[in-house]
């Protein structure tokens, strides 16, 4: 059985790390807030980039060119993981990586390679055969657009140079305060996008545009923005997700060590108790001895 000492000391120790995961958990939920005013102003924005490009879909005619609309053989394949830099969240990071062990498998008939976001991915798949091709990491769990759209730079100008032929993003969508999806996303080549139809006859839209100098400028204007703010949104999820599952594991770790505090509270008195009636016994032992 523990000494008292020992036992105290763990008392001590328990407590410490109480108040740290407290704090830590406080500090992802101030955190949270900030993240998901960022997701409230990205979402309306990338759903208004949709509705305009199939707009456009709509009113124009014949075929739509741009380079990310490109449809080639695909010979070569690129993933974007997006983890976090660090740990403590949960299942987080497992569950990305365990997504993309899946798209190994799935595409294991082409050659593949990674661009990984995030230290705990990058660190992770470096030991791995498929190679990375370039990493972005020390986020602080923040949005930085300038690094953003460093990223789409890259990742447009090796997918219309021909290096490779398709980009997919693996990260994971925030929902709620306590539910988050991984999502596998097709980044290019952008598929053609939906012609809106109407809902109550069903039959396309017969709005007409006229394009102003032309289709194929008003795409290659729109087009990076257009992927810009697909990336922008995947990170604002990300690190959405990010703070919210810290929340939940440090308040859960805060928990648990309170149930450890109590326990060990518990064997303490007991091992006091247990110390006093020895105590009490080698004293009542000593009296009658003398008496004897």
């Amino acid at each position: 059985m523990a000494t008292l000492r020992e036992v105290k000391k763990r008392i001590r120790t328990v407590i410490s790390t109480q108040r740290i995961t407290r704090a830590m958990e406080m500090v992802a939920a101030a955190k949270l807030r900030r993240a998901q005013q960022r997701i409230e102003q990205a979402r309306p924005y990338a759903q208004k980039m949709d509705e305009m490009l199939s707009h456009l879909a709509a009113g124009s005619t014949g075929e739509i060119i741009h380079p990310y609309f490109e449809q080639r053989e695909i010979k070569k394949r690129t993933l974007v993981v997006v983890t976090s830099d660090r740990g403590f969240c949960g299942s987080f990071n497992s569950n990305i990586i365990r997504r993309t062990g899946q798209w190994l498998g799935e595409n294991d008939t082409v050659e593949q390679e990674f661009v990984t976001i995030g230290k705990k991915g990058n660190d992770f798949f470096k030991r791995r055969p498929t190679p990375i091709t370039r990493y972005w990491g020390d986020w602080g769990g923040t949005l930085d657009y300038d690094r953003a759209k460093e990223i789409v730079s890259f990742l447009t100008n090796r997918f219309v140079s021909g290096e490779t032929d398709q980009i997919s993003i693996v990260y994971t969508r925030f929902v709620s305060m306590a539910r988050y999806k991984v999502i596998m996303q097709d980044y290019l080549p952008i598929p053609p996008p939906e012609i809106p139809e109407d809902p109550n006859a069903g039959e396309q839209m017969a709005t007409e545009y006229i394009f102003e100098p032309d289709a194929e400028q008003i795409y290659a204007a729109l087009m990076p923005g257009y992927a810009t703010t697909k990336m922008v949104t995947a990170l604002a999820d990300s690190f959405a997700s990010e703070h919210g599952s810290r929340m939940i594991a440090m308040n859960a770790a805060t928990t648990n060590a309170g149930d450890m505090i109590q326990s060990l509270t518990l064997d303490y008195n007991k091992a006091r108790q247990a110390q006093i009636t020895k105590e009490l016994l080698e004293v009542v032992s000593g009296a009658e001895a003398l008496k004897g």
